[in-house]
């Protein structure tokens, strides 16, 4: 009922642009965006956090997130997220995720902070327009330095995971280069050329290389090494190097 009366006061954008016709048919990579109360008891609060900010002007705020943030407040997690951080940060201005990261996942994440920038930035990754990579640790050697993964990937309540490569899923396919070989494990660059729910997770995994730290689809254990490290979008480029790249070295754990 909440969601529904934010729709009706004119609080949600689809791809952009102001909607208010709760039961509007969507097309398939549209984007919703509702804005909530910040006063809410559920809504995001200020905290003072350090952010890491790559690029900020008037419409948008470019950052490198760090591994273990949630972007925004759950259910049962009020604090501590990148929104919490935003909301100090921008002095309680209103401001949009045009994407995600998961919560275990670094490296590069674009905040609109205005309705014009979210129209733009929402038309771009409809349109296919964003280039993504990102940086990943896997288990093993990867033999081959250039692999495409082309496997279809799917949600099967009753097993686990339920995201999988499954016959019955929608199309999904990754591109990976190695860059370098160190003892048991590869360090490799990948390109989500679509964008399934958790697609390079379970495509690395699929290749019989899970990322290292990987719960879901590997064999966990310490935290996940995969970083967005570069995005691009109309004609802007911005790019942030993984913390953990330099630890490398070290002996595996």
């Amino acid at each position: 009922m909440y969601l529904r009366a934010r729709v009706y006061k004119g609080f949600c954008l689809l791809d952009g642009e102001v909607v208010v016709n709760w039961g509007r048919k969507l097309r398939a990579g549209q984007l919703i965006s509702i804005d909530v109360d910040l006063e809410a008891a559920t809504a995001r609060r200020a905290e003072e956090i350090a952010l890491e900010v790559l690029f900020e002007d008037e419409g948008m705020i470019v950052l490198n997130k760090a591994a273990g943030m949630l972007v925004h407040p759950t259910m049962h997690v009020k604090t501590g997220t990148l929104a919490n951080a935003l909301t100090w940060h921008l002095k309680g201005a209103r401001f949009w995720f045009p994407h995600r990261l998961d919560q275990e996942t670094s490296g590069v994440l674009v905040v609109a902070k205005t309705e014009a920038s979210l129209g733009v930035l929402t038309r771009a990754w409809a349109g296919g327009r964003v280039k993504k990579e990102y940086l990943a640790l896997v288990e093993g050697i990867v033999e081959i330095d250039a692999i495409e993964i082309d496997a279809p990937i799917g949600r099967d309540a009753e097993a686990t995971p339920a995201w999988g490569v499954r016959d019955s899923g929608k199309p999904a396919l990754s591109r990976l280069w190695v860059e370098e070989r160190l003892g048991t494990r590869t360090l490799v660059k990948l390109e989500p050329v679509t964008g399934r729910t958790n697609q390079l997770r379970i495509h690395c995994a699929h290749l019989g290389h899970p990322i290292v730290g990987d719960r879901l689809y590997g064999r966990g254990g310490e935290a996940l090494r995969l970083h967005a490290r570069r995005l691009e979008f109309e004609g802007r480029s911005f790019q942030a190097e993984a913390a953990w790249r330099a630890a490398l070295t070290m002996p595996a754990a």
